[in-house]
């Protein structure tokens, strides 16, 4: 395969390597989302930070991931995704350097934030690169199979990693492992990564609409992130609401008129990837509580250690790369529809399990099964739903569509974390207060806050099935499918801009 690099050609690696590069990139970015979990108290004790600031050193890094994800992916089509690719490489590994150096906890929640800069260039850069690498079919399928498999195994690796490291050599060396990764991509990209990017993209760039969409974002997901806290009623909460709506709505105003936009709206017309992003938001809703209340749980409720916490994933992320697998075969064959069906039934089958979980339950008894069927659910989802918000994208919006995909999911994530810890946390206090110094029954208002945790969830999974059962096409993504004639209406008029 060939590259076109500044005017000239030259032969690109081989698609396998190309796979393996910008899995690697993704594999890093994930695993920084949950690594710093199980740091937390290491963290708080060497910074002297309180309880609240300790939670912006998570957020910082996921709310700027998600406010920049779809700008990143717009700049990767017009600049070329390489560029990018490296771009965030170098960010992300500079801020993590300085993460790791860092003095007191301003110094730390900054870096992250830069952290996130960084993975947002990297993620539609990477994905869009992979899906201009394979073309659609059982090739693109099997592609986002392994993206898949390795961006829900990351998650768990991130809180097993965390807690080795933090008790071991330091919570430092949870930063300082990206620094040679992160400056080893970028001196590597040129010989791997063959460049590529949206021919038409020649115009002025869509600064207006950049800039209120991601304002949009990052104002959103900060606000459902701080909801928990400040509460849902609150001036604070309902005032960036409607901040939000209002950058939103002149981000399609803003879109419907300029001659390049950011975000072609056309691209909506594709029914599947439309429904594919929508499913997103709720299925990552869903598994982002599930993971955060199941690591509480089992510290809280079962009395495990941090490490031990982490290790206990391990069998869910056996399935998960099992799952994956499983769909990037099935999906080949049938439509993506009863893969995803399948794989939420599963899902909220195991969430329903951890709900009825006792107080004084085993792991082999209550913990193991739940976690071996969402973590089959949460490869099947995490694969179908990729391969699904890319059927029918040309090459020339990967970009657009990677950036797209992955602000669902980081937006879906903030939606269902805040939404379920204020049901599971509503009340709780109180029934604090009346267990007094009774362990038993500390534990006990504990064990229902959990429990009402995942039965939360498990709705999020619930309304994503509803809508795959009665909204998902049922038709085949295989091996000589083609976009539908609504994709040709979306990409018609970006083609004729070009000439």
């Amino acid at each position: 395969m060939t590259a076109s690099i500044g005017g000239g050609r030259r032969k690109a690696a081989s698609p396998g390597m190309i796979l393996a590069f910008v899995c690697m990139g993704q594999f890093m970015v994930f695993i920084d989302v949950s690594i710093v979990n199980l740091a937390l108290p290491s963290i708080q004790r060497g910074l002297g930070m309180s309880d609240v600031s300790l939670n912006y050193v998570v957020t910082a890094y996921a709310t700027v991931l998600g406010g920049f994800l779809l700008l990143g992916g717009r700049l990767a089509d017009s600049f070329g995704r390489r560029r990018m690719l490296q771009a965030g490489f170098l960010v992300f590994a500079l801020a993590s350097l300085v993460s790791g150096l860092a003095q007191n906890g301003a110094m730390l929640i900054a870096s992250r934030a830069f952290q996130g800069l960084g993975a947002a260039l990297i993620t539609p850069a990477a994905l869009s690169i992979l899906t201009s690498t394979f073309p659609e079919g059982p090739q693109r399928n099997k592609a986002l199979g392994v993206w898949g498999s390795l961006t829900g195994i990351a998650s768990i690796a991130g809180v097993i990693l965390g807690g080795v490291l933090a008790g071991g050599p330091g919570w430092q060396w949870i930063f300082w492992i990206n620094v040679p990764i992160g400056f080893g991509a970028v001196a590597l990209a040129p010989r791997i990564v063959p460049d590529s990017r949206a021919e038409q993209l020649q115009r002025p760039f869509d600064m207006a609409g950049a800039a209120t969409l991601t304002a949009g974002l990052l104002l959103l997901i900060f606000t459902l992130g701080e909801a928990t806290h400040a509460g849902w009623g609150t001036v604070r909460t309902i005032g960036s609401l409607a901040g939000v709506a209002v950058l939103l709505g002149a981000f399609l105003a803003i879109e419907a008129r300029v001659r390049q936009p950011m975000m072609p709206l056309g691209i909506f017309r594709l029914r599947t990837m439309r429904i594919a992003n929508l499913s997103a938001v709720l299925v990552f809703g869903m598994f982002s509580a599930m993971f955060f209340f199941a690591s509480i749980f089992m510290q809280q409720v079962y009395g495990y250690s941090p490490v031990r916490a982490g290790f206990a994933y391990l069998p869910l992320a056996v399935c998960v790369a099992a799952g994956a697998g499983l769909a990037s075969g099935l999906i080949t064959k049938i439509a993506a529809r009863p893969v995803l069906i399948s794989g939420l039934v599963v899902t909220v089958a195991g969430l329903l399990l951890l709900r009825w979980a006792p107080v004084g339950g085993s792991y082999a008894a209550n913990l193991l099964p739940a976690f071996l069927a969402v973590g089959l659910g949460c490869g099947l989802c995490y694969v179908t739903l990729q391969i699904a918000a890319f059927t029918g994208v040309s090459q020339e919006q990967a970009g657009i569509g990677a950036g797209l995909i992955n602000t669902s999911q980081e937006a879906g994530g903030a939606l269902g974390l805040a939404v379920v810890a204020t049901i599971a946390y509503n009340g709780i206090a109180s029934g604090l207060a009346a267990a007094g110094d009774d362990k038993s029954l500390i534990r006990a208002a504990q064990a229902s806050a959990n429990h009402d945790a995942f039965l939360a969830a498990a709705c999020f999974g619930f309304a994503a099935l509803l809508l795959a059962v009665f909204l998902m096409p049922r038709k085949k993504t295989g091996a000589n499918s083609s976009p539908v004639p609504e994709a040709h209406q979306a990409h018609q008029q970006p083609s004729q801009n070009r000439r």
